[in-house]
């Protein structure tokens, strides 16, 4: 029986969630044990990953174009969600203190790094279809980390709702994205160019990434 969009999205997300206990960050940060300059690092650490994201998105759109509109629309939509993001980042960043010096004495972390490196790769290599259900797999996980920031933010370190912004706009479900994916997995399905399994492969891969981008933070908190 084939299935829908709608159905693989479901089943995929569900397939690539991450162990609950994975994120060893978010339980700090969650009861309001997470350092300062470990928030300031989070902050400068996705100002480099937003950037690169951004470019990635912009190429995919603009691979798609042509012969898969679906995929551009999704892709487009990511790259200003990126540009927004960016902006309410800033934010974030002067509340936590992640100011100019702060970012040019802070070499940026590798493991932080390789999850933007990878999308990247992915813009370059990947089936622009396969590349859209693996990222929205991703993307569900990194929602249910914004909220649970977002809200230790507010209740443990005081921070207001600028200053939050960033988190609050990742972790409010986009109906809109949601339904643009929808439609570009199901035109890579419907034009044979969605390859389940290699799609799979690259969610496992991001969701690899994304942990050890995490665990990189809790070990600069370990270490005061």
């Amino acid at each position: 029986m084939t299935r829908t969009a709608r159905e693989l999205l479901e089943t995929t997300t569900a397939e690539l969630a991450p162990d609950p206990h994975a994120n060893r960050l978010l339980p700090l940060i969650a009861r309001g044990a997470a350092r300062s300059g470990t928030l300031a690092a989070l902050a400068l650490e996705q100002r480099r990953v937003i950037a690169s994201d951004r470019r990635a998105f912009r190429h995919l759109a603009g691979r798609s174009s042509r012969d898969e509109p679906a995929c551009a629309a999704f892709f487009t939509l990511l790259a200003e969600g990126e540009a927004v993001a960016r902006d309410r980042l800033d934010a974030y960043a002067a509340a936590c203190g992640a100011d100019d010096a702060r970012e040019a004495a802070q070499e940026p972390a590798a493991d932080c790094q390789m999850y933007p490196a990878y999308v990247a790769w992915l813009a370059l290599n990947g089936e622009p279809a396969d590349v859209a259900l693996a990222l929205s797999a991703n993307f569900a996980a990194w929602g249910d980390y914004c909220t649970t920031i977002a809200q230790a933010l507010r209740h443990h370190y005081g921070y207001d709702d600028t200053a939050c912004g960033f988190f609050d706009f990742f972790a409010e479900p986009s109906p809109e994205l949601r339904q643009r994916a929808q439609v570009a997995v199901q035109e890579g399905l419907d034009t044979g160019r969605l390859d389940e399994a290699l799609a799979r492969r690259y969610g496992r891969l991001l969701q690899g990434y994304e942990a050890r981008f995490w665990h990189a933070l809790w070990e600069l908190d370990a270490r005061g």
